[in-house]
């Protein structure tokens, strides 16, 4: 499994913060006033319409970057840019609401440098779509209620900031071809999930292969596991079973780690092939 945000109780804080709500409020009308779909506005600023989305429900903390390029292109005379100085402070006091158990995993992906990902039942949670990430929730056995499906969808959501920071971690990933192939949530959601794939695979900081289903030797039959690389700390690995996890600190178990990944990756298809498969399956649909 990849690194989830299963059942646990949740540290205080709120990642739909009031502050987050009204600039989302505020790039909304802005954005309406200009007569931009989100889309459009996505396009325009070299963002998913996904993310747009989840800024002007205040479920995404908006980066400098974002404010600053929106109120330019939307004529918002400042009304935006004023607001990054409170934002970076929110983002500063925030904590992210984990679970008990993998609070230590999600603190060492925040200063990763280096992450390395194979996923043989789910897409990374770093790679998933608002909408994804929410019908996994919300097909879980047994159901959670609605609160903490929204406490876990934004959380997951927090997570995936540090693919936008700067300077991002080099990521690389490893995806099972029977795991692209698999619908959850449906046609329009898997579309929008390997539409999201293709974006990402494309970035400069991230390697993405997919591997398909008629090799004849594998590697990685053990299971899914990251290996993450820690600003100034040695490597380390991560394994997830059922509602457990497992950080992996022994040199030995992570050089073993080390040693099926790179045969993963090598018996992948290439990162071309891999970008080709997934337009084709997107055709398919």
């Amino acid at each position: 499994m990849t690194a989830t945000e299963p059942q646990d109780t949740y540290d205080e804080g709120d990642q739909t913060s009031d502050l987050n709500r009204a600039i989302g409020k505020q790039v909304k009308v802005l954005r309406e006033r200009a007569g931009f779909t989100q889309k459009e506005l996505g396009d325009r600023l070299g963002y998913s319409e996904d993310l747009i989305s989840s800024l002007e429900r205040g479920r995404r903390t908006p980066q400098a970057e974002f404010l600053a390029a929106a109120d330019e292109l939307l004529d918002a005379s400042g009304m935006l840019k004023v607001a990054i100085e409170d934002v970076e402070k929110a983002k500063a006091k925030a904590r992210v609401r984990h679970p008990a158990w993998f609070r230590d995993y999600a603190r060492l992906e925040r200063q990763a440098v280096e992450i390395n990902d194979y996923s043989c039942h789910d897409i990374p949670g770093l790679f998933q779509p608002e909408r994804r990430i929410r019908a996994l929730y919300e097909m879980r056995k047994p159901l959670l209620d609605e609160e903490t499906i929204e406490q876990r969808v934004a959380s997951r959501l927090a997570r995936q900031e540090i693919l936008t920071h700067w300077p991002p971690p080099m990521i690389t990933a490893v995806i099972e071809e029977s795991v692209l192939r698999r619908p959850l949530g449906g046609r329009e959601i898997h579309k929008e999930q390997l539409e999201h794939l293709l974006r990402l695979g494309r970035l400069r900081n991230v390697e993405l292969q997919v591997m398909p289903n008629d090799r004849t030797e594998h590697a990685g039959m053990g299971g899914s596991f990251i290996l993450l690389t820690p600003k100034g700390k040695p490597q380390l690995g991560y394994t997830e079973a059922q509602s457990s996890s497992r950080l992996v600190t022994d040199p030995e178990e992570v050089r073993i780690l080390a040693a099926q990944y790179g045969s993963i990756r090598a018996q992948a298809l290439t990162m071309q092939e891999s970008l080709a498969l997934i337009e084709k399956m997107l055709g398919e649909l």
